[in-house]
């Protein structure tokens, strides 16, 4: 039930039995079906995802009404922090209103922690206060490479690194998404999709 989960954070760190049962007694599990709205913008993001299955995606939308990707949650091999955890974690951490929306994709088994359960982890762990800076860590090193990336990298170099990272969402997520997620059009990825046929 939680083998997903546990095998990720022991990654970095390694838990005792008695450590593990208490990290185990604060979680719990939340399905949600395809196309549902797993946070609105504005809500307050009070509950942490690790997904374990199905896809789902974090948009913003304009003032004009369109909206786009900023991050695609997975649980695959490739899949870092930031695509394990549904969240929006500025909100979650700081326990504020959240500035996008989070639907799923697909339907989607998630292991859910909410912000009262890190903190007990926090207080009654001194692992558990490690795991959440390198997590916060993480987060942040994701974030900072993905701004450089989008203003430096040409629209083929980034495409060219979704396609070797991730190659299957191609197919399951649609262009549109995969396109504002890449910061081009949808004409251009199917130009670019073309070209590497």
């Amino acid at each position: 039930m939680f083998s997903l989960y546990k095998n990720f954070i022991q990654r970095d760190l390694s838990f005792n039995v008695l450590e593990w049962k208490l990290i185990v007694s604060q979680l719990s599990l939340k399905t949600f079906q395809k196309g549902e709205i797993i946070l609105h913008q504005g809500d307050i993001c009070k509950e942490l995802y690790f997904i374990n299955s199905g896809l789902a995606r974090g948009y913003v939308i304009d003032e004009n009404g369109k909206d786009f990707t900023w991050s695609i949650f997975f649980n695959d091999t490739n899949a870092h922090m930031s695509n394990l955890f549904v969240t929006d974690y500025e909100s979650f951490l700081h326990q504020k209103s959240s500035n996008i929306h989070i639907e799923a994709l697909d339907d989607c088994e998630v292991v859910v922690t909410s912000f009262a359960d890190i903190q007990f982890i926090y207080n009654n762990l001194k692992k558990g206060e490690r795991f959440g800076r390198l997590m916060a860590e993480e987060a942040y090193s994701y974030l900072h490479n993905q701004i450089i990336e989008r203003e430096t990298k040409s629209a083929k170099e980034r495409f060219e690194k979704f396609l070797t990272q991730t190659p299957y969402l191609l197919e399951k997520v649609p262009q549109y998404h995969i396109a504002t997620f890449l910061g081009i059009t949808p004409q251009h990825l199917s130009r670019l999709k073309r070209e590497y046929k």
